[in-house]
C-alpha cells in the first residue's frame, strides 16, 4: 500500500475536495491554482500505472484504487463546474453522458472481476480519457481567469463535446464485450448438473476451467 504508485493514486483522492474548495471560489489565482492541481492529478493518473509496470509494483490494491481515484476526481469537477455554472446550457448534456458512462463502466467492470474476466483498456479510451482531462482543464480555468485572445469556455465546451462522443462509442465497446460474459457463471434450468457430478469434477475439468478463466494481467486504471 505504502509503494510510490500506490501513493501517487492516493494524492489523486486527496487533492480533489482542495480542487473542488479553490473552485468554489470565483477568483483568477484560484482557478490557476486549481488548473496546476488538476494537471498534477492527470499527470498522476499516467505515472502511477507506469511505475507500477515497470518497478514491478502492480498489486490488487493499485488495481481496485486507480479507477476509483480517476473517477472520483473527474466526477467531483464535474458537478462542482455545473454547481458554480461553468458548465450550463446544453453542455450539461455531454457531462451527463460523461457521468453516466463512468458510472455503467463502473459497475460492469465491478461485475467482472467478481466472474474473472478483464476488461482491458482500450486505445479510443485512453484518448477519450486524454481529451476529456484537457476539455475540463480549459473549463477550470474559464474565460474569468483565461488569456483574453482565447475563447477559453468555447474550447473547453467543445472538448467535452467530442469527448462525450468517444464516450458514447468507448461505452458502447466496453457494454457488448461485458455483456457476452454476463450470466455465464450460471447454469441454465432444468440443465444444472446432478449433486454427486457437482461434487466431484474430473482433474481435466477443473484444469480446462481455470485455464479458460484466468485473467491476464490488468491495466491500472480505464
Amino acid at each position: 500500500m505504502t509503494t510510490l504508485p500506490n501513493l501517487l493514486t492516493l494524492s489523486r483522492i486527496g487533492v480533489t475536495p482542495i480542487l473542488l474548495a479553490l473552485l468554489y471560489f470565483h477568483s483568477p489565482v484560484t482557478r490557476w491554482v486549481a488548473l496546476v492541481l488538476f494537471a498534477s492529478a492527470g499527470l498522476t493518473d499516467f505515472l502511477d500505472g507506469y511505475l507500477a509496470r515497470h518497478r514491478g509494483e502492480v498489486s490488487a490494491f493499485g488495481r481496485i484504487l486507480d479507477p476509483i481515484a480517476d473517477k472520483l476526481l473527474v466526477s467531483s469537477v464535474i458537478v462542482i463546474l455545473v454547481a458554480i455554472e461553468q458548465i450550463q446550457g446544453l453542455v450539461v448534456v455531454p457531462a451527463i453522458v460523461i457521468l453516466c458512462r463512468e458510472i455503467l463502466v463502473s459497475g460492469l467492470r465491478e461485475y467482472l472481476a467478481e466472474v474473472q474476466v478483464p476488461m482491458p483498456v482500450s486505445r479510443l479510451a485512453k484518448w477519450k480519457t486524454t481529451l476529456q482531462m484537457v476539455a475540463l482543464g480549459f473549463l477550470v480555468v474559464g474565460d474569468e481567469a483565461g488569456p483574453a485572445i482565447l475563447p477559453v469556455d468555447a474550447i473547453g465546451n467543445t472538448g467535452l463535446w467530442v469527448a462525450a462522443v468517444l464516450t458514447l462509442i468507448t461505452g458502447y465497446d466496453y457494454m457488448v464485450r461485458g455483456f457476452k460474459h454476463v450470466g455465464n457463471e450460471t447454469p441454465d434450468a432444468g440443465t444444472a448438473p446432478s449433486t454427486e457430478m457437482s461434487a466431484a469434477p474430473s482433474t481435466e475439468t477443473a484444469t480446462e476451467r481455470a485455464t479458460e478463466t484466468a485473467p491476464s494481467e490488468p491495466e491500472r486504471g480505464g
